[in-house]
């Protein structure tokens, strides 16, 4: 409601209800609003139940009470069954704070008129702030007509809101927007389930959010041992950076001192760096040299898919890097997650937490291409990574990040992705050539953004003590040539 005076406009606003479920506020730009009624709807297992009773228990242990009434023919002992395998089920909590009423017999029996006298007054015995009516399909099979079917939902509705009571109303019936229980409650959270080759893939969507605002489209969710975890769509809750671009152009050291003095002293801080080439040419190795600047006052995080993290130490301790000591003084952390199944979003939320966490200053992701290869929606990637990059360029965290190529050997060279170049600050391609019966990998700096920076063709060179750049032949290419004979950078 609007106030004005001539001090000006103010606002009131809208009071919250916390769902106490990861992501979900945030879709919902801050949670339900109290008062409120919601239908929230999907096919059977979709997860409308723990959604529910997630929220019902996270409110009850903040101090509402909660009422929970059935219109199904399933017992609250297989209900609670269910539930217990879930670790915000609190049994202690069942029949004081939360209290669980079936009106299933009232309404096969008595009719609705009187399910909206039973929880009428349940609603006012248990001071309920939260009322769960699971089963709204069969009110609605009980009802002649659609207008009983309203007068079902607004006679709940006024009552709730005359206790200050918000509803949620559940169905497995996938109603249309022109419905008659769409036009009556304030919100429609929807959930449901879609199949990607082998992969099923929960997915949830704010349908309808009256007199508030959410972010729109559809989002990946899971369940797991602590309930449901939404995932945000990451270019959608990061549409603009949670903080102002960091405006710190200094320079910090590469980890490999010859490619320092090729790009005008080093990589800017806060920027984006992405090297690509095919496998074993040598990305994972100048990644690991780039964490190996890391300290206790500026740590790193290699954000991996392929190597373990003790294949990694071994790795680390080849080039002369002593990874597990620097995990054990805090300068390095190691977060390892196979690319068998996961959800982008996920990943996404998943690195950011850790970020934020350990205030994390130099990150490699090893590797986007294994990153992306959970996605179910290609198309979006590159706004995936575009609202990924500039999230953690507002924070402060210089990246570097390798991608996979096909191609062994060859001189064309395929972007990963559309518009690649406005993502990263700075773009390195490795390949692999041939010469004097020997294969050897080149270096080639493709863009370095706001900075001079040599183009010259480079030779990698990988030993016990690290890594060396020289200076390949004019005649260099990545295809088998036996006239790549490389000379030393002075």
């Amino acid at each position: 409601m609007a106030c004005c005076s001539d001090q000006g406009c103010s606002v009131e606003k809208l009071k919250r209800l916390q769902s106490g479920i990861e992501g979900l506020d945030a879709l919902l730009k801050g949670g339900l609003v109290a008062g409120s009624s919601y239908i929230i709807q999907g096919r059977p297992g979709s997860g409308k139940t723990i959604l529910a009773n997630q929220l019902g228990f996270h409110h009850a242990r903040n101090g509402g009470r909660v009422l929970v009434a059935t219109l199904l023919a399933e017992s609250h002992d297989r209900l609670f069954q269910f539930l217990s395998t879930l670790s915000f089920f609190d049994p202690a909590r069942v029949g004081a704070e939360i209290q669980f009423v079936s009106a299933f017999d009232t309404l096969e029996n008595e009719g609705l008129d009187e399910v909206v006298k039973l929880l009428r007054r349940e609603i006012s015995r248990q001071k309920a702030t939260v009322l769960v009516v699971d089963g709204l399909l069969n009110a609605r099979s009980k009802a002649d007509s659609p207008i009983d079917t309203k007068k079902f939902i607004s006679e709940l509705q006024g009552h709730a809101a005359f206790a200050g009571c918000t509803v949620l109303f559940l169905t497995s019936s996938r109603l249309d927007d022109g419905s008659p229980e769409h036009t009556m409650v304030d919100g429609v959270i929807e959930i449901g389930e879609e199949l990607f080759g082998t992969r099923s893939v929960r997915r949830i969507q704010m349908r309808k959010t009256r007199g508030s605002g959410a972010l729109t489209g559809l989002h990946e969710c899971e369940i797991t041992d602590d309930g449901l975890v939404v995932y945000p769509r990451l270019e959608s809750l990061y549409s603009h950076p949670s903080q102002p671009d960091s405006a710190d152009l200094t320079r910090i050291p590469s980890g490999i001192g010859a490619l320092d003095g090729l790009i005008d002293g080093g990589l800017h801080s806060s920027s984006m760096t992405l090297v690509m080439g095919p496998s074993g040419v040598g990305k994972t190795t100048l990644g690991l040299k780039f964490l190996a600047e890391s300290t206790v006052d500026a740590p790193g995080l290699h954000f991996g898919f392929y190597e373990s993290p003790q294949r990694l130490r071994l790795k680390g301790q080849s080039l002369g890097i002593d990874i597990k000591g620097m995990e054990e003084s805090g300068a390095l952390s190691i977060a390892w997650q196979p690319t068998t199944e996961g959800l982008l979003d996920g990943l996404g939320a998943h690195l950011l937490s850790i970020v934020e966490q350990k205030g994390i200053k130099r990150l490699f992701i090893d590797s986007l291409s294994g990153m992306a290869r959970v996605s179910t929606t290609p198309a979006r990637i590159t706004d995936f990574y575009s609202a990924l990059m500039s999230e953690l360029r507002a924070r402060g965290v210089t990246v570097f990040g390798s991608w996979e190529m096909r191609d062994l050997f060859g001189s064309e060279v395929s972007t990963p992705t559309p518009d690649l170049s406005s993502i990263v600050d700075n773009l390195m391609l490795m390949r692999f050539f041939e010469t004097q019966s020997e294969l050897r990998r080149l270096l080639s700096i493709l863009k370095v953004r706001d900075s001079f920076y040599d183009p010259s063709l480079l030779e990698v060179v990988i030993h016990e003590h690290g890594v060396e750049l020289k200076k390949a032949s004019r005649h260099a290419t990545a295809v088998p040539n036996d006239s790549a004979l490389p000379g030393s950078i002075s």
